[in-house]
């Protein structure tokens, strides 16, 4: 059986964590872990970073080597003595682990749809959390909901971006409608002029366009393949028709 937990060859998937004061903690589950879902064909390999907030509350982020998925935050985590449940939230087939703490290592099961798996898992040493570059403020025409069709190798791919001006900057975020529909935050946010750029860390990608007549026009870079890609309102999708 091949198994994957992602759609292969799609170039966007999925959020860097909004930034955090992470306090270092005694509890048995902080730290950064290493291992892999046993999958039939081949373990796929897999990193858990777990610490708890300035508030106390468990936060963690999980990343995917083998599909270039990094920082995607966990959801619906909850630690009871040795035990932890967490999920990917917004994933096809709602990815789900179960497991139990055993000295330095953690295992348990894995389940995404109808298909049930188990993981293992290693501390290897304290948690690591990248803090996002800042983000600079955005003009109000680059402000809104904008669509987009990607064309990737022949597979064409919906995406919705949303911009808005925050109090420390620009924020947004981006959502493949082929893909599942999980909303990924914007790491980064940058306007100079009528050029605007953005990063989504968590993905490997980059998009660098320029505002012409109303539509974003420029290229998105995911790994080593760059690809065109024009973003309109929906507004001006309809007028066009």
């Amino acid at each position: 059986m091949k198994f994957r937990l992602f759609t292969a060859s799609l170039p966007l998937m999925l959020l860097v964590l909004a930034p955090l004061t992470w306090s270092q903690s005694a509890a048995n589950f902080s730290g950064h872990w290493e291992g892999v879902i046993h999958v039939p064909d081949k373990d796929l390999e897999m990193h858990v970073d777990l610490a708890k907030n300035e508030k106390g509350e468990w936060m963690g982020t999980i990343d995917i080597p083998p599909q270039n998925l990094k920082g995607f935050p966990l959801s619906n985590l909850a630690v009871k003595e040795n035990s932890i449940a967490f999920a990917m939230k917004g994933v096809p087939g709602e990815p789900a682990f179960n497991g139990k703490l055993e000295g330095q290592s953690i295992s348990g099961n894995f389940k995404q749809g109808d298909v049930s798996l188990t993981f293992d898992l290693k501390r290897t040493g304290d948690a690591r959390f990248e803090t996002p570059a800042k983000s600079t403020p955005i003009t109000k025409e680059m402000e809104g909901t904008w669509e987009g069709a990607l064309n990737a190798g022949g597979t064409t791919l919906r995406l919705v971006l949303k911009l808005a001006n925050q109090a420390d900057g620009a924020g947004g975020t981006m959502v493949s409608l082929d893909q599942g529909g999980a909303e990924i935050p914007i790491t980064t946010i940058t306007q100079k002029d009528s050029s605007l750029k953005f990063e989504i860390k968590t993905i490997n990608a980059t998009y660098a366009g320029e505002l012409k007549e109303g539509a974003l026009v420029g290229q998105w870079t995911q790994g080593p393949n760059t690809f065109p890609l024009t973003f309109k309102h929906p507004a001006q999708k309809e007028e066009k028709k």
